[in-house]
């Protein structure tokens, strides 16, 4: 499965987020600091190797690896399930710069297999009308204890293993709120089958290939 190739497929990018805080430091008790302006963006401008224009991690030396945080919107559904809330939380509350609905992002990072063995990230491109933007994925982006403060009592532990994944731009250009085009150019992982051919049964079992439910 080395190199494999999946899709391309749907998705919709469901929310972009650009911020030059970080507003979930210090003590989850003090409350998050403000942005100085809205982080909620419907257009973002990707820079290959340096991140989100506008964003705190932008050409960010000692996160190059973690310029950009993509998740998957399903995890809140899975939230509100297993919580009991009412409706999914925000996504822009995660402060995750990508939200994906329709793949199971959290499959692409790196990490190791059962015997221990470690494998890289994937490599994955989107296309939201403006031209594909492949990102390189690493290490996964692990949920915080301001979770249970700014989601829900319970959310950090119910999104442990589904925080997303920390990237880095390979490309140059732009992404859009609204349909996508996916496309995982390598799948590197050899501990199990590729995300597409177990899409229904990750993260939300009852999502159909489309990304509905």
């Amino acid at each position: 499965m080395n190199g494999q190739e999946i899709g391309p497929r749907p998705v919709e990018i469901v929310a972009l987020h650009v911020s030059p805080v970080h507003a979930y430091e210090g003590r989850p008790a003090d409350g998050p600091r403000p942005d100085p302006a809205p982080a909620a963006r419907d257009h973002v401008s990707v820079r290959a190797g340096l991140g989100l224009v506008g964003d705190r991690y932008f050409n960010h030396r000692a996160h190059r690896e973690a310029a950009v945080t993509v998740f998957a919107a399903e995890a809140l559904d899975d939230v509100a399930l297993r919580l009991g809330l009412a409706t999914p939380p925000d996504p822009l509350l995660l402060r995750r710069n990508i939200v994906l609905r329709g793949f199971p992002v959290d499959e692409l990072a790196s990490g190791r297999g059962p015997d221990g063995t470690p494998f890289g990230g994937a490599v994955f491109g989107l296309d939201s009308g403006d031209g594909e933007v492949r990102f390189q994925a690493y290490r996964p982006a692990n949920p915080c204890a301001w979770m249970d403060v700014v989601l829900a009592a319970g959310a950090f532990r119910a999104l442990r293993g589904h925080g997303g994944v920390r990237c880095v731009p390979l490309d140059d250009g732009g992404l859009r709120l609204g349909p996508a085009i996916l496309t995982v150019h390598t799948f590197p992982r050899s501990d199990s089958a590729p995300p597409d051919e177990r899409y229904t049964d990750i993260l939300c079992p009852g999502c159909s290939r489309d990304g509905g439910r």
